[in-house]
């Protein structure tokens, strides 16, 4: 076991006996086996054209790997069965032992001997994860992008050839593009299925009714429970990157939907048990359950954990909750973590709406600096390290926000500038896409020639695969001087991190005085 692909990787090398995320040496030695797998599946049909069968199960496979995600070894062992057939079915005069044999050979990182390649070709996997997973989720609402899916077809069947650096650096330039043009694809699909984001107020409160709460990021899941259970006596409550879900127009017919439950992801082991009622885990972001809820604890879609029910989906792309809708009505109602309410729903047509008191904000002297703290939450106490910068920015700079790192000061009470409030959130990692859009319009509205010239800053935090998407992305918008931490990534070196670092002027982060200064600055 090697892995590194995550920020709290063991003392910031490798995790090589067991991951700090909870994943066993036999778990990461199967989801290595699956990366290898794609890229020989990717190579076996790279010729054949559009295959969505392929795409979808490339796409399954590079989401199953992304961390807190799939640590049930039964259901990797059977999509690994499904590969190996495909690339068996696509290379009918291969002997299938010697498919499986060059696949367990191939696997791991430390097979690519070379560090420089070696650093190259994990930020393409990873930030192809990242790709993976946002066109997975658009994929689920019936948005497809043909050349997203070709790309990643085309890398993964390039990391079986023999890469030199420079073809690597390519490819991870190119992913950065690709990545804008996956996030832009799920916008339109949230937007399109669900409305435009608004501004919206969210309840902190726990009602007097058996509930159920939904955690992840699938959209279309809680669409599902909802109309499931109403009318049923049951509230839903959103946990983690589901809270942005309160701020889509379709969501507000439903009267049960109560509100928010708890914090962000890592926080679910003391969230889920005081919550009492059943759990949905989708997507991702899953630490291994603790005993005091395992048993109501339940996951779908590319989530998984041996020993919790899995909710299947049917042909008709549909998926049954009655378990936990009968699990709930048993239950008593969830303990009281919280009161009050916090406000989100900034997402780009929102703040467009804004505009005109956002640029007259800007020209006024109230608002002198926008600061993106977007990304992901963890559990290290570094971390804290936001919530200070959150508090000591000046009055008068805004942060713009999307992805669970907002937990750390969505709840501080910072107040407003001329009526718009200080931290602007535009929802999950999956909409980062929105803030993409804003510097892009803010761009526009102040006539200058680079996003660097704005009175913007980037300070994000990244955890796992899809932050590296959007770093990806940030890049190919020409974005320098980003902050990102609380560490840089431990797959990050020699050439690779000569580049990221001199020539994109990517940074780690310091003490909160010296970077709040420095951002103020324009620094």
């Amino acid at each position: 076991m090697h892995c590194y692909q995550c920020e709290e990787t063991n003392n910031g090398e490798a995790c090589t006996t067991k991951g700090l995320c909870g994943k066993s040496v036999s778990t990461a030695k199967l989801q290595d086996q699956l990366i290898e797998a794609a890229s020989q599946l990717a190579y076996a049909t790279l010729e054949i054209g559009d295959c969505p069968k392929v795409d979808d199960l490339i796409r399954t496979a590079l989401f199953a790997t992304i961390t807190n995600v799939n640590f049930d070894n039964q259901s990797l062992r059977q999509l690994f069965t499904c590969m190996t057939n495909e690339i068996e079915r696509y290379t009918p005069d291969a002997i299938p032992s010697v498919i499986r044999t060059d696949i367990l050979k191939s696997a791991g990182v430390l097979t690519m001997h070379n560090p420089d390649r070696r650093s190259a070709k994990e930020l393409l996997i990873y930030g192809v994860k990242g790709i993976a997973a946002y066109a997975e989720h658009a994929a689920q609402l019936g948005y497809r992008d043909p050349s997203v899916d070709q790309f990643i077809r085309q890398v993964m069947a390039a990391l079986t050839t023999p890469l030199r650096f420079s073809d690597l650096m390519d490819w991870i330039v190119k992913a950065g593009e690709v990545s804008v043009a996956t996030m832009a694809l799920l916008d339109k699909a949230h937007r399109e299925c669900y409305g435009s984001p608004e501004i919206s107020e969210v309840s902190l409160e726990a009602g007097s009714v058996p509930g159920i709460l939904i955690s992840g990021h699938d959209l279309k899941d809680l669409a599902q429970l909802l109309e499931q259970t109403k009318d049923s006596g049951i509230d839903i409550y959103t946990h983690g990157e589901m809270l942005p879900a309160h701020y889509y127009p379709y969501f507000k017919q439903y009267s049960h939907l109560k509100g928010n439950y708890g914090g962000a992801w890592w926080q679910q082991e003391q969230d889920f048990s005081a919550f009492n009622g059943p759990i949905l885990m989708t997507t991702n972001c899953l630490v291994p359950p603790q005993e005091s809820y395992e048993d109501r604890l339940f996951t779908t879609g590319p989530v998984r954990h041996s020993g919790l029910t899995h909710i299947e989906t049917n042909p008709a792309g549909d998926k049954d909750f009655s378990a936990l809708i009968d699990l709930a009505h048993q239950c008593p109602a969830p303990e009281p973590l919280e009161t009050g309410h916090i406000v989100g729903g900034f997402g780009h047509d929102q703040v467009m709406a804004l505009a005109d008191q956002v640029v007259e904000a800007v020209q006024a002297g109230a608002i002198k600096r926008f600061v993106v703290m977007a990304g992901c939450d963890g559990r290290s106490d570094e971390r804290q390290y936001y919530t200070q910068v959150a508090e000591q920015l000046p009055q008068d700079a805004v942060i713009l926000t999307a992805g669970c790192a907002k937990f750390r000061y969505n709840k501080l009470d910072l107040g407003t500038i001329n009526g718009i409030p200080r931290v602007l959130d535009a929802g999950q990692c999956n909409d980062c896409y929105s803030l993409a859009v804003i510097a892009l319009k803010l761009q526009e509205a102040f006539a200058v020639d680079s996003l660097n010239d704005l009175p913007l800053s980037f300070d994000v935090a990244w955890y796992e695969q899809k932050a590296v998407a959007v770093l990806l992305a940030l890049l190919h918008l020409g974005v320098k001087g980003i902050r990102l931490g609380p560490n840089l990534p431990a797959f990050v070196t020699g050439k690779v991190a000569d580049i990221l670092l001199n020539g994109f002027e990517l940074k780690g982060i310091g003490s909160p005085e010296q970077d709040v200064e420095a951002m103020m600055l324009g620094r």
